[in-house]
C-alpha cells in the first residue's frame, strides 16, 4: 500500500524568552511530518536552525523535493543518501521510525535493546543568558536540580558563571558559550571553571576556529556541538574535544544519530544528547540516545507555553518519558 506524506510548519510560543549569545527566542518554529501507510501513521518533528542556513520554508521545500521517493517507500537507510543531514531529514527519519515501530507493534526500547520500560533521566535545566543578577534568580529556582546548563557570552562570563554557582551551589553544571569565546578566553577561564566545579564546557569556540583546540589540554571536558554533526565529522575533530553533543536536528534523524554515537564511543569520546527548543515530539526519538549518554540536555519542551498532549514531564530536572503510544511505542 502506498504511503502518504503530510508536512506542515508550526509556531510554538515560549512561556519565557530564551537567550543565548546569538540572540533571543520567544517562540519555536518547528516543522512536522506525518507518514501514513497500511493503517498506521508515524510522526516526526524538526527545528530548522538559522545557524545552519535553515528556516521553515527551506526545510519544507527539502522535504517536498523528496516526497516522491518517500511515498514510494524509501527506507531510512536510503534516506541517508536521498536527503542531506539536517532538520528536514530528521523529521522524515523520525516519522519513518515511528511508522515502522507501530506497524511492527513494538517499541523503540525493544527495537534497540534498551532497558524497558524506559526510566526517567536527568536532564540539564537551562539558565538562559541575562544580566548576572537575573541569571542568579533563575538558578536559585533550580538550585535543587541535579544538573544545570548555563548560557553565557563573552561580555562577562566570569560574573555570569559565578552568579549562577553562588545561587545554585549543589548541581553539576554545563557552561555553554555557543561559539562566542576565543582560545585565549578558554585558557584564561580554566582556573575559574575548575574552582566553580564546572563539569563540562560546551562548544566554546566557533566551529570554524576549533583547530585552536588541537593539542589543548583542558582541565574541564569540552564538548563539540556545532563542530560535529555526523559520524564523518569525527575524522577531523580536534583532540581537545572529549565529548560529542548529539542533536537529531544536526545528524538528520535518529538513524544517523545512532551511527554518530557508536562512532564517538569507538574513538573514546563520551556522548551528550542535546536538543533545540522544541516539543516532546522531538524529544521522544532522542531518548534512544539519551538513555546511554553521559550528559543529557533535553529540556526544550519545558520552555514551551504548551507542549503536545502526552509528552514528557519533568520534576526538578528529572525527565519522565512520554505517555505510552506518544511516539515509537513509547
Amino acid at each position: 500500500m502506498p504511503r502518504t506524506l503530510t508536512v506542515a510548519g508550526e509556531i510554538l510560543p515560549l512561556h519565557t524568552p530564551f537567550r543565548i549569545s546569538r540572540g533571543v527566542k520567544t517562540a519555536a518554529q518547528v516543522v512536522t511530518v506525518a507518514i501514513a501507510q497500511d493503517g498506521g501513521t508515524g510522526r516526526g518533528e524538526c527545528v530548522p536552525y538559522p545557524r545552519y542556513g535553515e528556516n521553515a520554508e527551506s526545510t519544507i521545500l527539502t522535504i517536498e523535493a523528496a516526497r516522491g521517493a518517500i511515498e514510494r517507500g524509501a527506507t531510512r537507510q536510503e534516506l541517508l543518501q536521498l536527503m542531506p543531514a539536517g532538520a528536514a531529514r530528521n523529521a522524515v527519519d523520525c516519522a519513518l521510525w515511528d511508522l515502522e515501530l507501530r506497524l511492527a507493534a513494538t517499541d523503540i526500547a525493544t527495537a534497540l535493546g534498551l532497558e524497558t520500560p524506559l526510566r526517567p533521566i536527568v536532564t540539564a535545566m537551562t539558565v538562559s543568558l541575562d544580566a548576572p543578577d537575573r541569571m542568579a534568580a533563575a538558578a536559585a529556582a533550580l538550585a535543587d536540580a541535579p544538573l544545570l546548563k548555563v548560557k553565557v557570552d563573552r561580555s562577562d562570563p566570569a560574573a555570569q558563571i559565578r552568579a549562577v554557582r553562588a545561587a545554585a551551589p549543589k548541581p553539576k553544571m554545563i557552561v555553554d558559550p555557543n561559539e562566542s569565546w576565543t582560545i585565549a578566553e578558554v585558557s584564561d577561564l580554566q582556573g575559574l571553571l575548575t574552582d566553580l566545579r564546572i563539569d563540562l564546557l560546551e562548544q566554546p569556540l566557533p566551529a570554524d576556529a576549533d583547530s585552536d583546540l588541537i593539542g589543548f589540554r583542558s582541565a574541564i571536558p569540552i564538548a563539540a556541538d556545532e563542530a560535529a554533526h555526523v559520524a564523518d565529522d569525527l575524522e577531523s575533530l580536534p583532540d581537545g574535544y572529549g565529548v560529542v553533543n548529539i542533536k537529531l536536528d544536526k545528524t538528520g534523524g535518529l538513524t544517523a544519530a545512532l551511527e554518530l554515537a557508536e562512532a564517538a564511543r569507538a574513538r573514546g569520546l563520551r556522548v551528550m544528547t542535546g536538543c533545540m527548543i522544541c516539543s516532546s515530539l522531538s524529544i521522544a526519538p532522542a531518548w534512544a540516545i539519551a538513555a546511554q549518554s553521559s550528559f543529557v540536555d533535553l529540556d526544550g519542551p519545558l520552555w514551551l507555553a504548551e507542549d503536545r498532549a502526552g509528552g514528557v514531564r519533568a520534576d526538578n530536572g528529572i525527565l519522565m518519558p512520554p505517555q505510552p503510544g506518544f511516539w515509537g511505542g513509547m
